[in-house]
């Protein structure tokens, strides 16, 4: 029994979880490191390896070689793998295979499934993810075809081709990798280009929860069937995501200095690039002004939505953030409510807590970055160090010449960005206990 016992502790969907997403990083490393990997037929440095395939794996995009040119057809399709696993999640593929051949999957299984993709509603695990993987193609092919036409203008039907689908799942998965040197600096007057970009990102970041219970309201709406509404969940998604890409689009075009049509479609294709974390960039970012930088800074810590293929503590940690700090001030309230809906004190202290840990995590690599990059400024390693914990990928150009241990660091953080912080903490402690025993009550003054 307690051999049982002491199994179960280890065995946990965080630690799954984790531990795959670790193997699939290592397993693209050693791919990428190899020779067949890159267009010299060199070995590339495995720390090198190890941090572009943590940013694939994440969806970040920053990376310390020209994807481009460094890497070969095999590399660059290895990179698209990583970054297409890390976009839906590896768990997608594992469900679907699954409920296709009619196998029933062990808890264990459907658990770590669920935790994956953040879904709220166990008992839909099923056709949620089969729904997630069909809507996953039927977006990045729309994309892929989009982006394919353009570029058949200035390349041949194979080029444009390749070009149309490794961008469309970049940009869907919200990873933010270009095989231009220049990331998409060269189209940015493209509204081709900059519209469905943004749009592959900001669908992508959405989170799929928010897919299904917008076809479900839809579907009911249709045939005229009770009850129907938006989730919660959704309202907040929506409200913060549309809220956050506007401020930071109309703050971007009203710091820049000139102002035209062209540079509105940049301010709008920046702000979703930041908010979405797809880390495309249409503009050079080091030579924004410091207003621009700053809310590029906000968009990437807050990032995307829960379920998502983006990173950051999400737009509904910083929804429920508002809304208790709005009650409390209002009306000091104990109970908190949004859209004639409670919102539970176990969700406001992990909106909390998620806001704390990501704070936590800056400080530390902060510390780390300035004492090993003496030759970037404080700003420059404060866009890099929340662009990679926020699996945005946009950079201030320093990440080619960090140094090993800043690429080790940011490694790390990339991975715990993509996994997040409450699956890092379970995969710590493994399962959380309820203490038996409690205290007695004492104040503590605060503020």
């Amino acid at each position: 029994m307690k051999v049982y016992k002491n199994h179960t502790a280890v065995v946990t969907p965080h630690r799954i979880l984790v531990l795959g997403y670790f193997l699939i990083t290592l397993t693209g490393a050693i791919l990428l490191s190899l020779p067949i990997s890159s267009s010299n037929g060199k070995h590339q440095p495995f720390i090198d390896s190890l941090f572009v395939a943590s940013s694939g794996i994440s969806t970040t995009g920053l990376s310390v070689v020209d994807i481009g040119s460094y890497y070969n057809l095999f590399g660059q399709i290895v990179l698209m793998c990583i970054f297409q696993i890390g976009g839906i999640g590896y768990m997608t593929f594992i469900i679907f295979l699954i409920y296709i051949i009619g196998i029933r999957p062990t808890f264990l299984i459907d658990y770590t499934a669920w935790e994956s993709l953040a879904s709220p509603k166990y008992r839909m695990l099923g056709r949620f993810f089969v729904m997630v993987l069909i809507s996953t193609i039927i977006v990045e092919l729309a994309g892929a075809i989009s982006l394919t036409l353009f570029w058949l203008r200035e390349f041949s039907l194979l080029k444009a081709l390749y070009l149309g689908v490794f961008h469309s799942v970049s940009a869907f998965c919200t990873a933010g990798f270009s095989t231009f040197p220049d990331s998409l600096v060269r189209y940015k007057s493209s509204f081709t280009v900059n519209l469905t970009i943004m749009a592959l990102s900001i669908v992508g970041a959405a989170g799929f929860f928010v897919y299904y219970d917008i076809l479900i309201f839809i579907k009911k709406k249709f045939l005229n069937s009770f009850p129907r509404k938006l989730s919660l969940h959704t309202k907040i998604t929506v409200l913060v995501s549309f809220g956050i890409m506007l401020l930071g689009t109309l703050i971007i075009f009203i710091s820049e200095p000139e102002k035209s049509g062209a540079d509105f479609l940049n301010a709008a294709f920046q702000s979703v690039s930041a908010s979405t974390t797809d880390g495309f960039n249409t503009v050079d970012i080091a030579s924004m002004s410091s207003t621009s930088l700053t809310m590029f800074l906000i968009l990437m810590f807050v990032g995307a939505s829960p379920g998502s293929t983006g990173g950051g503590i999400k737009t509904t940690t910083l929804g429920v953030i508002i809304i208790f700090l709005w009650y409390n001030i209002k009306a000091g309230l104990a109970n908190i409510n949004a859209f004639k809906r409670e919102i539970p004190q176990s969700t406001i202290y992990k909106a909390f807590w998620i806001l704390m840990f990501f704070l936590i995590i800056t400080a530390v690599d902060m510390l780390i970055l300035t004492a090993t990059e003496k030759k970037a400024s404080f700003l420059q390693i404060l866009f890099e160090t929340i662009s990679a914990l926020g699996n945005t990928g946009l950079s201030m150009g320093i990440t080619s010449s960090l140094t090993s241990i800043a690429k080790i660091a940011l490694s790390i953080t990339m991975f715990i960005g993509r996994i997040g912080p409450l699956a890092l903490g379970l995969f710590l402690v493994g399962r959380q206990k309820t203490l038996p025993y409690q205290y007695p009550q004492e104040e503590v003054f605060i503020g």
